[in-house]
């Protein structure tokens, strides 16, 4: 299921598993020059932190923050003449300018658009302790247009297994609203962290995330200025209290990583912090749905690209590699979205968008299966989910292929059942949290609260408890499916997992073993080869399922289950 050539670059260095933050020092030195941008410097394997950082300073730079586990440094430095400096040290394994490097979508999902998103094991636990008892859980008023969450049968689960409040998700994303109704009861403010910062415009005078709402343009860590975080979170742990929608495992506790900026755009260093404190804050699930940018696809020597881009594509591979591998011997369990590039990820498409940063830069690039990865999908231990509809068909966004998926789960399907009222219809997406800040911005909710015309076209929903009222979106994506696999491997961790004092542990193997064990397996379609021009799609998004019953391109192992998770995980547990 693995890809990719195994290379000496990515070994994985001893690092202490802490994010620091280093003081700037020094200045621009002569045989410098030009102004002053910001730089990703990552250690050579091996290296400690504070080496990098004396290298930087000593090749005229300045450290804004490093992290410890990685060995990864942000520094600023004149633009002429510093990586230059930084190859002649053997302390340094590569040096590149710090640009954008991701996004989520932040555009509203109107019908007409093509609501295609950027996305962005050892044997069994032993014996376990007794655990806290078990409560049953019922369902919530809006739950009756969540099809994503009876089709995987979490309505039957929570009759036995809610999900218990010690197991931890983190949702590395664009932040979670925290005062959200359906999201504060399971929301764990004490964990949450940002890791971002907000830049208004960048160092070539674009436009990045606009104003700071807040002073100090840090934003709360219990706050989303985009609105994809929040709508994961919601899928995964929406509490069942009588308002709005409940998640998958609706006992389970939500932690904010944020690693996304207001805009929706990624920078290495707070992802790569995010995925770190994952494992040092003891959390046992992450949720990443989102994919590594401004390459689509981060290639070692690909010939289109100049000598610094290449470096810039190795830094990431190396660095993300490194955090994810840090967070799985933490005992993390990592669940990636495959990606809504309607792609098979072992024989990948020409890349025409990348770099998607500064715009207008892209160009058409051949991608060499074996030294280009799309991150995280491509990370070790990634437990990668593709996309399917309620009539259970591949949905037409999502990538597919026996490479690299792992599961799949409901990540809404606009275009569903053609031919029929259904077709193009909100209800064939999914419905989950939406902040009111973000509804206001976007015009669907006004400033008194009320769903405007826009909102109601969007299928944006309210419902209130008293004075209290929570607001709902519709969105799709493998974004979407992500999170149902995510809320699934917290009841697994919930059911099987080693509970100790305050804290509940399993290995993220085992983890694995159940998800794919108890998924529920669906065969390729047939024809084997679907087109979706009658979907209105072009003949890119034909797609052909590899593979059989057991295992395939288009649904993996199966659909997550998770009530044949917490009533027979047992059995693939050794």
């Amino acid at each position: 299921m693995r890809r990719r050539t195994v290379l000496a670059l990515l070994a994985v260095p001893v690092f202490a598993g802490v994010t620091v933050f280093a003081v700037p020092s020094a200045t621009a030195q002569p045989g410098l020059s030009g102004r002053t941008v910001e730089y990703n410097v990552l250690a050579a394997d091996g290296v400690s932190v504070a080496k990098a950082e004396r290298a930087v300073r000593a090749a005229g730079g300045k450290v804004l923050r490093s992290n410890a586990a990685v060995g990864l440094v942000t520094a600023t430095a004149p633009e002429n003449g510093f990586t230059q400096r930084l190859a002649k040290t053997r302390d340094v394994l590569s040096s590149s300018r710090s640009l954008v490097v991701g996004k989520s979508p932040s555009a509203r999902r109107a019908p007409d658009e093509s609501v295609v998103e950027k996305e962005n094991r050892q044997g069994a636990a032993a014996s376990r302790a007794v655990k806290a008892k078990k409560a049953a859980v019922g369902m919530d008023p809006l739950d009756s247009q969540l099809w994503g969450l009876t089709s995987v049968r979490s309505d039957l689960a929570r009759t036995v297994q809610a999900g218990n409040r010690k197991v931890l998700v983190g949702v590395l994303d664009t932040g979670v609203d925290g005062n959200h109704p359906d999201i504060k009861p399971n929301f764990d403010a004490a964990r949450s962290r940002n890791f971002t910062r907000d830049i208004p415009t960048d160092e070539l005078g674009q436009v990045v995330d606009g104003p700071c709402e807040f002073r100090g343009c840090v934003d709360p860590a219990n706050w989303d200025d985009g609105g994809h975080g929040t709508h994961v979170a919601g899928t995964i742990a929406a509490a069942a209290n009588g308002l709005g929608v409940s998640g998958v495992a609706p006992n389970v506790s939500i932690v904010n990583i944020r690693g996304g900026q207001d805009s929706g755009s990624f920078f290495l260093q707070p992802v790569v912090d995010a995925i770190t404190y994952s494992g040092d804050a003891g959390l046992d699930i992450v949720n990443m749905s989102f994919y590594v940018d401004p390459w689509r696809y981060n290639c070692l020597d690909n010939p289109a690209d100049t000598p610094a881009q290449q470096a810039q594509q190795r830094t990431i591979i190396t660095a993300m590699t490194r955090a994810m591998n840090y967070a799985h011997r933490k005992g993390v369990t990592q669940i990636v979205s495959l990606g809504n590039g309607h792609e098979d990820t072992g024989r990948p498409q020409v890349d025409k968008d990348s770099p998607n940063y500064p715009k207008g830069t892209n160009y058409d690039r051949v991608i060499d299966n074996d030294t280009c990865k799309s991150m995280p999908v491509d990370g070790p231990n990634a437990i990668t989910v593709s996309a399917y509809g309620p009539s259970g068909a591949k949905a037409d966004y999502s990538s597919y292929g026996t490479e690299l998926i792992s599961v799949s789960a409901p990540g809404g399907f606009y275009r569903d059942y053609f031919g029929t009222p259904w077709f193009r219809t909100n209800e064939n997406m999914i419905l989950s949290t939406y902040p009111k800040n973000v509804g206001v911005a976007e015009g669907t909710i006004d400033p008194n609260g009320n769903i405007t015309p826009d909102g109601v076209a969007l299928g944006v929903q309210k419902d209130c408890q008293g004075t209290v009222c929570g607001y709902y979106q519709f969105l799709q994506g493998t974004s979407m499916a992500s999170p149902h696999a995510s809320g699934v491997a917290a009841l697994i961790v919930s059911e099987y997992g080693r509970y100790s004092g305050g804290s509940v542990s399993m290995r993220p193997t085992s983890v694995r073993a159940v998800l794919e064990g108890t998924a529920f397996a669906i065969p390729c379609p047939e024809p084997r080869t679907v087109d979706y021009l009658d979907e209105g799609r072009d003949d890119t998004y034909t797609a052909t399922c590899e593979g059989d019953l057991e295992f395939n391109g288009f649904y993996g192992n199966g659909a997550v289950d998770a009530w044949a998770a917490v009533t027979r995980g047992e059995e693939f547990l050794g």
